[in-house]
């Protein structure tokens, strides 16, 4: 028999966890005589319209002598024909380096920040004493912004079988196959460390170079081609092949360029606070009266209005998380949210944001929404105190145009100021984020709580920059240099990127 190759039906939670219940199920729906058979999830979901929760199934079923698809799996080519450079070692430039390698291109990294372990001890001085170090941080370090940003792998991008092929990869180095399954896979903040540092040493091992504390300083073209790259401000490097992998936050890069002439433009971007509600009261909203267990995760959401023709949504939503510091330099304030593996923590957060486009400023620079976003995160660390702490505000008072006496406990180690946020930030954001929880108030009895507390800003949500490229994905104003992922605006999480910076490596010729 050939293999039939799905099955879809719903069933409880609790029945979803019972492996001889889900077998019997099975053997009922496809009217099986024998119990002789295998099976396999291949995609889960949680149905939580209703008071009956249900959990959506699709299994693939075997029968005698067939055996699962087998995943597509990194290898290396073994003979390595040629070189090029990876600035910068977040997703983009980790999947770019392991494909160069598949393809049997040498790929030679260079990273600003500090490797796994000596980054969290930068991030412990951040959390306990405000000190921020501009190169190694939340953002900057081995992993890019993607170590510490919760490792959800949820994408839109249509291109399905690349997609597979980068989780497929992130199991192969340490993921829990439940992502392979689940509708919105996510591997937890305390676990991706280690999958990355196992995903550097498969590219070391197999003939790559990861250079770390090596900061991009310089560029250097002739006759509208990359020829090379100045390190930490002394060694040049000669290279004819740049994949530009920095991150959002790389704003010295951006000046860089600028300073070259190489053209850039303004992007659409979006800007906000992070909302911070009790988890259990999240779940009670969402279950409809039932908290999380081992049969339910902690509950999330994904909410959306739109005010005065402008969208405002949630954004980078964290059950059971943590707000972190993710300023890049001394003199901001800059949110952003992270979730353990088991989402376990006490709190539910996540950014509630505003669109923003070039076409609401005057200025119509490359900058516009650059110089915006860095003035709202220079305003918010003067008004909190010149440190990292956050002004902050609960949210009917936010509403109301009212300071809040006390603020409840936050998941914000560094602490929180009180202010009146219509005050501090901008009325593009403050006016429409006061009418977009409203209506979130009516989508979710019981959102609208002065126990949810705005943390501000929420402003990395992408590059408010773009670095153009064309169909060869090459910058068009110098060949060789290949614009990647979040830092250029080609992508909006872990599995974009790191789908775009495959693309980069797919799109050079070294024939």
């Amino acid at each position: 028999r050939i293999m039939l190759e799905i099955i879809q039906f719903q069933v409880t939670p609790e029945q979803a966890k019972d492996s001889g219940f889900l077998k019997v199920k099975i053997q009922k729906e496809l009217k099986l005589k024998s119990d002789n058979f295998a099976f396999k999830w291949k995609r889960r979901s949680i149905d939580a319209r209703n008071r009956n929760i249900k959990i959506n199934c699709t299994f693939s079923v075997y029968f005698e002598g067939e055996k699962a698809e087998a995943p597509h799996l990194f290898v290396s080519n073994g003979e390595l024909k040629g070189e090029m450079a990876i600035v910068g070692f977040g997703p983009a430039g980790i999947f770019a380096a392991l494909r160069s390698l598949e393809k049997g291109i040498k790929p030679i990294i260079f990273e600003r920040g500090k490797d796994v372990r000596s980054r969290r001890r930068d991030l412990a001085l951040l959390h306990k004493e405000s000190v921020v170090n501009p190169e190694s941080n939340y953002c900057f370090g081995e992993g890019g912004a993607g170590t510490y940003s919760d490792g959800k792998l949820y994408t839109r991008s249509k291109k399905k079988g690349d997609v597979m092929r980068t989780l497929e990869w992130f199991v192969q180095f340490g993921a829990s196959a439940d992502i392979l399954v689940d509708a919105h896979p996510h591997i937890g903040t305390n676990k991706l460390p280690q999958i990355i540092v196992a995903m550097r040493e498969a590219i070391i091992a197999n003939g790559g170079e990861v250079h770390f504390e090596s900061k991009v300083t310089d560029f250097f073209s002739e006759n509208g081609k990359i020829t090379g790259l100045e390190i930490n401000n002394d060694k040049t490097h000669n290279f004819e092949r740049v994949i530009l992998a920095t991150g959002h936050s790389a704003r010295d890069i951006i000046e860089l360029l600028d300073k070259k002439k190489w053209q850039l433009n303004a992007k659409p971007f979006a800007l906000g606070v992070r909302v911070e509600h009790p988890q259990n009261l999240i779940d009670k909203i969402q279950y409809h009266g039932r908290l999380n267990d081992e049969f339910v995760p902690p509950a999330s959401y994904s909410l959306v209005s739109q005010v005065n023709g402008r969208g405002v949504y949630s954004f980078c939503m964290c059950p059971g998380g943590i707000i972190a510091p993710c300023a890049t330099a001394d003199g901001e304030v800059v949110t952003n949210g992270w979730s353990p593996s088991k989402r376990n923590n006490p709190f539910a957060n996540s950014g509630i944001v505003v669109s923003i486009s070039p076409n609401d400023f005057e200025d119509k620079s490359a900058f516009a929404c650059l110089n915006f976003q860095r003035e709202v995160e220079q305003k918010c660390w003067e008004v909190a105190g010149k440190n990292q702490k956050v002004p902050a505000q609960r949210l009917i008072d936010f509403i109301e145009g009212v300071k809040s006496v006390d603020l409840p406990k936050s998941s914000y180690q560094p602490g929180l100021t009180s202010v009146d946020l219509n005050e501090i930030l901008p009325d593009i954001i403050s006016q429409n984020l006061k009418e977009a929880f409203k209506d979130f108030g009516q989508k979710m009895n019981g959102f609208l709580t002065n126990d949810a507390v705005l943390h501000a800003p929420e402003s990395r949500t992408s590059s408010p920059v773009q670095i153009p490229r064309d169909e060869t994905m090459q910058h068009p104003d110098v060949r060789g240099l290949y614009p990647c992922a979040e830092g250029a605006g080609y992508a909006g999480g872990i599995v974009s990127a790191a789908i775009d910076g495959m693309r980069c490596v797919d799109a050079m010729d070294y024939d």
